[in-house]
């Protein structure tokens, strides 16, 4: 009996090869009979392709033989002659290359960080007035409150004052402060199906119901907003997650229409629009707002740094007086450091995050086109791209037949890591997301060559 798990990371067909590898080694004889490639793949609800990939593995390493029309057996010789006293378990296990070409979809590289500037500014600051005696603001520092709606309102056509913003510990903090003031009132979250995979685990947690809503070209699809109990909905209307596309004026009048019509509220999430390479991105779902019933949602993780852990609200006026109760009387504080809030004040107001902007966008740019270039000539017709010209990578589907779990698997033993929408969204949405803001340009365009080799050969032989 094999012990095989579906849900770690390591390949199913390296987990068949070292459970068998480690029966043939302890008890079973020489030249005993294997079972057949179907039978494994039926008795443990796997494919044949990684079964035999497992029994490949074992033949070229000599654990078992091909007997024509009888087929596999444990091998009756397993050492050479003249190595007598050589037992089998010394031979070197097998391990799949460390990973070489990392193509993970939401990733900066290390030197993309303005590291020198901000020691510079963090020294600043510590030399500054901050009085580490006391607690601070609980909304976050107004000083970097004021920087922030000077940028949104600049960049993005936001409506708001420092007021209204809360500074957060990264997204998920954003989120659970939101649930934790919005269960009081709402039941059910309208959330985008394919959307952000943590919003609805979030929400759920917080007693919601979610109520998944179809993206389609134009995004959200408002009539099945409209035609659902939901009252409150979680948007990425600028550059949805994860299908790239966005959501024109029109359907966001509709959308603001509706918010007010049913007296609910949109969460926007404008997680990178910093990064658009074709065009510049729609002005924001807020800005277009004249009933306070939008909280905009937005974080320095895509742009700057993710290990910063920086996110903002900008909170409706109505909801205030819920925040304040609630967080008030828990003696909730701002889970961002002062240094690191009084750092990305300085950061902001010397002009260093718009100059930092134009960098990271033009670097980034040249990567998206370097992939961009490599994938068409690498596949050609043999993939569509599904979305691009933003963010920090691009989807693309096969328009051939090939299993893309066994793809995956015999990339990682090549040293290359790709990404599959299906570990979020099972059978319902699925694509390859081909990170390269991780990757230097020459890595792009090698990790391409190798993975066009890999297809190939997962296509020839299955």
């Amino acid at each position: 009996m094999y012990i095989l798990d579906k849900n770690i990371k390591k390949p199913l067909y390296i987990q068949l090869y070292d459970a068998m590898k480690y029966e043939i080694l302890k008890t079973l004889p020489l030249g005993s009979k294997l079972p057949s490639i179907r039978k494994i793949a039926t008795e443990y609800a796997i494919s044949k392709n990684t079964v035999e990939l497992a029994y490949k593995q074992l033949y070229t390493e000599g654990y078992i033989e091909s007997r024509p029309k009888s087929g596999y057996f444990v091998a009756e010789v397993l050492l050479e002659h003249d190595a007598p006293t050589k037992t089998l378990c010394e031979t070197k296990p097998y391990t799949p290359l460390p990973i070489r070409y990392d193509f993970v979809p939401a990733r900066l590289t290390h030197e993309s960080f303005p590291l020198k500037l901000w020691k510079r500014l963090f020294i600043k600051a510590m030399e500054g007035d901050l009085d580490f005696g006391a607690y601070g603001d609980r909304q976050g520092e107004i000083g970097l409150r004021k920087e922030i709606a000077k940028y949104l309102i600049k960049s993005r056509g936001v409506n708001c004052d420092a007021s209204q913003i809360i500074i957060c510990g990264g997204f998920a903090d954003s989120m659970n402060l939101l649930a934790t003031i919005l269960k009081t009132k709402y039941t059910h979250i309208a959330i985008e199906h394919p959307g952000f995979p943590i919003v609805r685990s979030l929400f759920h947690d917080y007693g919601f119901i979610t109520v998944p809503i179809n993206i389609d070209p134009n995004g959200l699809v408002i009539d099945e907003l409209e035609s659902s109990s939901a009252k409150l909905v979680y948007i990425t209307p600028s550059h949805q997650f994860p299908t790239g596309v966005s959501m024109p004026v029109s359907n966001r009048i509709r959308l603001l229409n509706w918010s007010k019509r049913v007296e609910g509220i949109i969460i926007e999430d404008d997680y990178d629009s910093e990064l658009r390479y074709q065009n510049r991105p729609i002005p924001s779902l807020q800005g277009l707002d004249n009933d306070d019933r939008v909280v905009y949602v937005g974080t320095f993780s895509k742009s700057l740094s993710p290990a910063l852990r920086v996110s903002y609200l900008i909170l409706p006026h109505r909801y205030f007086e819920a925040y304040r109760g609630l967080f008030h009387s828990r003696h909730q504080r701002c889970s961002v450091s002062l240094s690191t809030q009084k750092t990305l004040e300085h950061f902001m107001a010397g002009g260093h995050w718009e100059r930092h902007l134009r960098k990271i966008r033009t670097l980034n740019r040249k990567k998206h086109d370097m992939m961009k270039e490599s994938l068409q000539k690498a596949f050609g017709s043999m993939i569509e791209i599904t979305s691009e010209g933003g963010g920090l990578a691009i989807l693309i589907r096969p328009t051939i037949n090939i299993d893309l779990a066994i793809l995956r698997q015999n990339a990682l033993t090549q040293g290359v890591k790709i990404y599959l929408a299906s570990d979020y969204y099972g059978k319902d949405w699925e694509a390859i997301r081909m990170g390269f803001g991780g990757l230097e340009e020459k890595e792009i365009r090698k990790g391409i060559i190798l993975l066009k080799s890999i297809w190939m050969e997962t296509v020839t032989h299955p």
